[in-house]
């Protein structure tokens, strides 16, 4: 079946199976591998992405159930040369230590931040906790969503902190 998806603010024509998840069209359809395949339950976090604006778990969301609602991806939120405000803060934090959760654990921030821009200390870990960081880089997380939190906040301001 013929499904068009918007990814990232661009239109995508795909031909899969209607259960096909997300994670694979995004991965294996249109190249956009930031989202890992971490259990396939939907119980790590390693595959978040935002979907019409909420973080989901791709690896259990079929294609089919998509339908017009925008989809952002890590890739969405910038570029190795010109990374966005949260992809920042995470790296001046050194959020990342062997990466694999990153790019869910970004997404499901940038979720949070697009909704509440000023969150709490416990905002932010309660959103942040169905992701998973084998690594145990949490403080270093929760200290660049607080990061890039206050950036925005200085942005939204005029550049006032």
């Amino acid at each position: 079946m013929s499904y068009e998806l918007q990814v990232n603010g661009k239109r995508h024509r795909v031909d899969t199976d209607a259960d096909t998840p997300l994670l694979y069209v995004l991965r294996n359809d249109l190249q956009l591998n930031g989202a890992k395949f971490g259990c396939g339950l939907g119980q790590c976090g390693a595959c978040t992405v935002m979907l019409d604006g909420a973080p989901v778990m791709s690896c259990i969301v079929p294609v089919s159930v998509v339908g017009k609602r925008p989809v952002r991806t890590v890739e969405g939120l910038g570029t190795v040369d010109k990374p966005g405000v949260l992809q920042q803060a995470f790296i001046e934090e050194q959020a990342a230590q062997c990466g694999y959760c990153i790019a869910g654990m970004i997404m499901r921030a940038q979720a949070l931040l697009d909704k509440h821009p000023a969150p709490t200390d416990a905002q932010i870990r309660s959103h942040m906790m169905p992701n998973l960081c084998r690594c145990g880089t949490h403080m270093r997380i929760l200290r660049a969503v607080r990061r890039a939190a206050n950036t925005l906040r200085g942005q939204a301001g005029g550049g006032r902190s």
